[in-house]
């Protein structure tokens, strides 16, 4: 889905300084972009890298390609959107841990959007709310089989990627009322 790989973007973060995680960095995007109507590409390489520092020119701008990608699969019409993750040949701990930190990172980009407390928000948006702050915690379990471990994380990634599309789809509304006060006040 992405043309920039989830260890290309990981290298990016790295090489710009930011102390951030590829996951947490993903979904700190995907959900400024549910929550904000004006969230720009230097918004969020500004939330990624620290005071100061200016991203170091990666091939392709690794940080615009993330970011316009990311953009047009949330907003089309054909729920392409994927979380940027790790490759499935990575060790299932590592990529439990980065859809937990996708997920934290999502909850503080819909919290920079200033939306209305949890429980006003439109439909099943507050249980989304509530269990992706449980999948922020997500970790294999040792005790389980390998192959339990993997469906359990498929099935938890196609969760959040679901999920994910339908915030931003319910947000529409939202982001469409702040362009139009935007608007007037011009």
């Amino acid at each position: 889905m992405f043309s920039v790989g989830f260890s290309e973007f990981e290298r990016a973060l790295s090489e710009a300084g930011s102390f951030t995680a590829a996951g947490e960095a993903h979904g700190t995007l995907c959900g400024a972009l549910c929550a904000m109507a004006t969230y720009r590409l230097e918004d969020w390489v500004g939330e990624l890298l620290p005071e100061g520092r200016d991203p170091v020119a990666a091939p392709d701008d690794v940080f615009e390609v993330v970011y316009t990608e990311t953009a047009q699969s949330l907003a089309g019409q054909s729920m392409e959107f994927a979380p940027l993750l790790p490759d499935d040949d990575a060790p299932i701990a590592g990529r439990a841990t980065s859809l937990g930190e996708w997920c934290q990172g999502f909850l503080y980009g819909l919290g920079a959007g200033r939306l209305a407390s949890v429980e006003e928000l439109p439909g099943e948006l507050p249980e989304i709310i509530r269990d992706f702050t449980e999948i922020s915690r997500a970790s294999a379990d040792e005790q389980d089989s390998p192959e339990t471990n993997e469906q359990a994380y498929a099935e938890l990634v196609e969760f959040v990627r679901v999920s994910a599309q339908l915030v931003f789809d319910e947000l529409v509304p939202l982001r469409r009322d702040v362009l139009t006060r935007i608007e007037a006040l011009h």
